[in-house]
């Protein structure tokens, strides 16, 4: 394997590990303070479902639906990358960034860190938009 494969694979299992632990910390928030929304969830700790959600798991949920919103669009281009073959230097750096970026945005979201959370998602997304354009110049299209 090379390099840039190496790393891609890190990564992925990286952010996997993030989008676990985001889970885990919405579960955590929910047991610790005994707050279910569903009835079935409740029922178990024999209490009554909560009418919302814990401020601390809503912003987890949106923390959550940011990820699926651009994370899977990473794991297909760097995939591709590899795939095509692009410069693996260009493939390495971009996938450490973007994961850096999307662990820091997760910890700036969590913690309602702004300016800070606007600038990882801006990283994170500069560097998708880097993945297009090695991709485009690796196939040759002009």
């Amino acid at each position: 394997m090379n390099d840039a494969l190496n790393i891609y694979v890190l990564c992925v299992v990286v952010l996997f590990l993030k989008m676990f632990a985001v889970s885990c910390y919405q579960g955590w928030f929910r047991l610790r303070h005994r707050a279910f929304t569903t009835a079935e969830d409740a029922a178990v700790f024999k209490r009554a479902p909560c009418e919302a959600e814990l401020a601390q798991v809503n912003r987890a949920s949106r923390a959550w639906a940011n990820d699926l919103e651009n994370i899977p669009t990473y794991f297909a281009l760097g995939g591709l990358a590899i795939a095509v073959n692009a410069p693996a230097t260009a493939t390495a750096v971009l996938s450490i960034l973007f994961t850096v970026a999307r662990v820091l945005h997760t910890v700036a979201y969590l913690k309602g860190m702004q300016p800070w959370r606007t600038a990882f998602y801006g990283i994170g997304i500069l560097c998708l938009l880097g993945f297009c354009t090695s991709l485009i110049m690796t196939i040759g299209v002009r």
